[in-house]
């Protein structure tokens, strides 16, 4: 033991001491400090708060301030021709991961597209759906679902329904919500009546 800890004061002692000790320290607190940064504990945020550069000690959500906690996903369902209803389907937007995808992820962007747009859309629906129908949030979104579904729909098809969940993404503990039911999205013409409120789950 005494051996150990004699090891360990002649290793302090030449780190702090002699030539280059000042950048040693300087790069040990910078270590030190930005591990201790990365607590969720709001305590030790007060680290980053005496950073004069605010930028010193880097924080694993630099990139990101609020980092995404859930994922969302679209269900849609078509209106035909003769009035008849199909069945309720998944739009698959997030792409499965593959080991290439830490170098090259060219398809992530229309994944974080369509999430940000859908973040942007659920912020105004306390609004109502009036407002947020006027939206360029849902306007893309319907059009993105125009384009994408209309492409496989049977000619006469009318229109859509989409549906926006809001999930825990690979967390199964948290239950998905639906968040947002659309009325009838017409494959042609304007996106939606902007008079109709939204519809309820069923």
């Amino acid at each position: 033991m005494r051996r150990h800890a004699h090891t360990a004061a002649r290793a302090i002692r030449h780190a702090t001491t002699g030539s280059g000790a000042v950048g040693r320290l300087a790069l040990g607190l910078l270590a030190a400090g930005t591990l201790l940064s990365q607590h969720e504990n709001t305590a030790f945020a007060r680290l980053a708060q005496r950073d004069v550069f605010q930028g010193m000690f880097p924080n694993w959500r630099f990139f990101a301030p609020n980092p995404a906690q859930h994922d969302f996903h679209l269900h849609y369902r078509t209106l035909g021709a003769a009035d008849d209803t199909s069945p309720w389907t998944e739009l698959e937007i997030i792409q499965p991961r593959l080991p290439r995808q830490v170098a090259w992820f060219p398809e992530r962007r229309a994944e974080k597209g369509v999430f940000d747009v859908s973040a942007e859309l659920t912020s105004v629906l306390h609004r109502g759906f009036a407002h947020a129908a006027l939206t360029p949030a849902y306007r893309t979104l319907a059009a993105f679902l125009r384009a994408e579904v209309g492409a496989r729909c049977p000619e006469g098809t009318r229109g859509l329904q989409f549906t926006l969940t809001r999930a825990g993404g690979h967390d199964p503990s948290v239950r998905p919500e639906i968040v947002f039911v659309s009325p009838l999205v017409p494959l042609s013409g304007p996106t939606a009546d902007t008079t109709r409120k939204a519809a309820t789950p069923a």
